[in-house]
C-alpha cells in the first residue's frame, strides 16, 4: 500500500464508486509503492501550528456522524512528534458530543482550513482522552496565555493524512489579515506603486512557517510575490543562506520544484525575468489561467498547466524550494547588429530580460508588445518607464494589432528578431519569413501553449524503441511523450510545449513532424532530433533512439 490515506478513505465500496464515474484509475496510484502519508513533515507540521481553528468528525454509538469546530489562539493544536498531535479542551457550551463519542469510537477525521491560501489538510486519526489530572500531558498542550479553564485533553496519533484541491475554497480572512491587507496597500498606494504591491497585499497570503521543497542544489527562498495581473503572479527568490545567486544570461530557465493536485513532485522550467545583471535575487512570473466554469476540466495535454496552477495555490512567503541550476538554450547574438524584440502575451517574460540585456550593451533595439488588454500585460508599465520611445504596445481591446509582415518588411536587413508568445504567433512569424527569404538564423524564438498546427486530422502511429525493444501505439489524442511516460520509460522532459528542447530524442528511422519551436533546423535535418512533447510522425511508424 503506498498512500495510508488512500488505504484508509478507499473502502471497497468508494473504489466501485470511482470506478463507476471514471476516476478508479488515476486513483490507483495512490496504492502502490512505499508507504507515505503516515508522518507529518515540514510543511504539515507548519501548516498546523499556524491554524487557529479545525473540523474534527467523529462517529457515536448509534452510527451517527458528528462534525465540530474547534478554535484557539494560532498553534493551539500541538505537533508532539511526526505521529503525534495533541490539543486541550477547554469549557464550552458543555454539551460532550465529541468527547461522549470518542470514547466509544476513537477513530477521527480532521480538516484544517486556510481560507486565504484556498488550501486544506485532512487528518486521519485515532484519539486519546487525557484527563485534567494529568498535569504533564496538559502541559505540553495549554496554551499559557489563554485564559480558560482547561477540563481534558485529546491526543491524536495520526494515521494518514492528504492535502486536498483547492476548488470551490472561497478565501475569507480575518480582521487582523484584513488590516495588515490594507495597510499594505495604503504604503504601496504612497510610494507610487500599487499596480506591483505585495501579493499578501493583493491577494492576502499571510507569511507562514517555511516549508520545504524539491531536492536540487540551488536552494532559494520565496521572498516576494506580486500579483501582475490578473492571471499572472510574479515570484521573487533569494538565495536561502543569503549569498549571491549564480549568474545568468538573458533567457535563462530555472527548473522549480512543484507539488502537483495529484500530489507528485515535478520540475517545471520558467524563465527568469529578472534583468540578468541582478544577482541579488531571481524573478519569474507564472500565468495560470482562470477556470470559468466546472465544465472546465483539463484533458491530458492540458496537465501542464496544473504546475502553474499549484505554483498560485501553494508558493508562499518564506518557503523554501531547492530548484535545478539555472541553464540557457536562448542564443543572444554578440554583435552589434539591431535587434527588434517581439512579445505576444506571457512571452514578455522572455523578452523582458533579453531586452534589458541588449539595452545594456548598447544594441539599437525596438520592442513590441502584444496583448489582450492593458490589465492583462504584465511588466508594461515598468518597461515603458524604461524604454519610452522604444517601445510599443499592442492591447487588442483597443484595436491595436501587431503586424509581423510589416516589422519583418521595414527593419534593417541585418536585424536579429527575438520573439516569444503562443504558437500561432510563432508559425505566422516563421511563414512570413520564409516568404520573404530571411534567414532563420536571424529569428530567434520561443513558445509556449498547445501547437496550433495540430488539427482534427491528427491520426494514431507506431513508435519503435531501439534501446528499450518495445513498440509502442500513440493515439490521435495523446503526445509520444504521454505514451512513453505510460509505458514508464525514463525520459527527461520539462515545458512540454514543445519550446525547451529537455525531451529531444534522436529519430532512428521514420519521417518526424515537427512542431516544436526550440530545434533548429541544424538540430531537426542533421541531427535528427525530435521533440516528443509535442510533435507527431508523419509515417505510420517513428524509430526513436531510446
Amino acid at each position: 500500500m503506498g498512500h495510508k490515506f488512500a488505504e484508509i478513505g478507499f473502502t471497497q465500496a468508494v473504489k466501485a464508486v470511482q470506478t463507476q464515474l471514471g476516476s478508479r484509475k488515476s486513483y490507483e496510484r495512490m496504492e502502490s509503492g512505499e508507504d507515505v502519508n503516515d508522518r507529518l513533515g515540514v510543511a504539515e507540521t507548519a501548516f498546523i501550528l499556524a491554524r487557529d481553528s479545525f473540523y474534527m468528525a467523529s462517529v457515536s454509538e448509534t452510527d451517527w456522524p458528528y462534525i465540530q469546530h474547534r478554535g484557539g489562539p494560532q498553534g493551539f493544536m500541538k505537533v508532539i512528534d511526526e505521529k503525534t498531535i495533541g490539543f486541550a479542551d477547554y469549557t464550552g457550551n458543555r454539551q460532550y458530543i465529541s468527547t461522549g463519542n470518542v470514547k466509544n469510537n476513537d477513530k477521527v477525521s480532521l480538516f484544517f482550513m486556510d481560507y486565504p491560501n484556498k488550501t486544506r489538510l485532512k487528518l486521519f486519526g485515532r484519539v486519546k482522552l487525557v484527563d485534567v489530572n494529568d498535569s504533564s500531558t496538559l502541559s505540553q498542550l495549554q496554551d499559557d496565555e489563554y485564559r480558560a479553564r482547561v477540563e481534558r485533553a485529546f491526543i491524536i496519533h495520526v494515521e494518514a493524512f492528504d492535502w486536498n484541491c483547492p476548488k470551490h475554497i472561497t478565501p475569507r480572512y480575518s480582521e487582523k489579515e484584513i488590516v495588515a491587507a490594507k495597510l499594505a496597500e495604503a504604503n504601496a498606494l504612497n510610494a507610487n506603486a500599487s499596480k506591483m504591491s505585495v501579493l499578501n497585499a493583493s491577494s492576502h497570503l499571510p507569511i507562514q512557517s517555511p516549508a520545504v521543497l524539491g531536492e536540487g542544489p540551488l536552494s532559494l527562498v520565496i521572498s516576494g510575490i506580486r500579483q501582475l495581473t490578473p492571471e499572472i503572479r510574479a515570484f521573487e527568490f533569494k538565495a536561502a543562506d543569503g549569498g549571491e545567486l549564480p549568474l545568468v544570461t538573458a533567457g535563462s530557465h530555472i527548473k522549480i520544484p512543484v507539488i502537483l493536485s495529484d500530489g507528485q513532485q515535478v520540475y517545471r522550467s520558467y524563465t527568469l525575468c529578472s534583468n540578468p545583471s541582478r544577482r541579488n535575487f531571481y524573478e519569474i512570473a507564472v500565468l495560470a489561467k482562470r477556470q470559468h466554469s466546472e465544465s472546465d476540466v483539463a484533458t491530458n495535454r492540458d496537465i501542464r498547466n496544473s504546475a502553474s496552477h499549484a505554483i498560485h495555490n501553494h508558493f508562499q512567503l518564506g518557503m523554501v524550494i531547492n530548484c535545478e541550476l539555472p541553464a540557457n538554450q536562448f542564443d543572444v547574438h554578440s554583435g552589434t547588429e539591431p535587434a527588434i524584440l517581439i512579445a505576444g502575451g506571457v512571452g514578455i517574460t522572455v523578452i523582458k530580460p533579453l531586452s534589458q540585456y541588449l539595452k545594456s550593451r548598447g544594441v539599437t533595439l525596438s520592442l513590441h508588445y502584444s496583448g489582450r488588454s492593458i490589465k492583462d500585460m504584465a511588466f508594461r508599465d515598468r518597461l515603458q518607464r524604461e524604454f519610452g520611445e522604444s517601445i510599443t504596445i499592442y492591447p487588442s481591446d483597443e484595436s491595436r494589432r501587431l503586424s509581423l509582415r510589416y516589422l519583418l518588411t521595414t527593419s534593417p536587413q541585418n536585424a536579429i528578431f527575438y520573439i516569444c508568445g503562443p504558437q500561432k504567433m510563432l508559425h505566422e512569424m516563421q511563414f512570413i519569413a520564409n516568404e520573404l527569404g530571411i534567414d532563420s538564423d536571424r529569428i530567434k524564438r520561443e513558445g509556449f501553449g498547445l501547437d496550433t498546427a495540430q488539427s482534427i486530422e491528427d491520426s494514431a502511429f507506431t513508435v519503435e524503441l531501439t534501446k528499450s525493444k518495445l513498440k509502442l501505439e500513440v493515439g490521435a489524442d495523446e503526445t509520444v511523450l504521454d505514451a512513453l511516460l505510460a509505458a514508464k520509460i525514463d525520459t527527461p522532459f520539462s515545458c512540454q510545449s514543445g519550446s525547451c528542447k529537455q525531451c529531444a530524442l534522436p529519430v532512428v528511422k521514420g519521417i518526424p513532424e515537427h512542431r516544436d519551436t526550440a530545434l533548429t533546423d541544424i538540430e531537426k535535418e542533421q541531427l535528427q532530433l525530435f521533440c516528443p512533447c509535442v510533435s507527431r510522425a508523419a509515417s505510420p511508424t517513428l524509430t526513436l533512439d531510446l
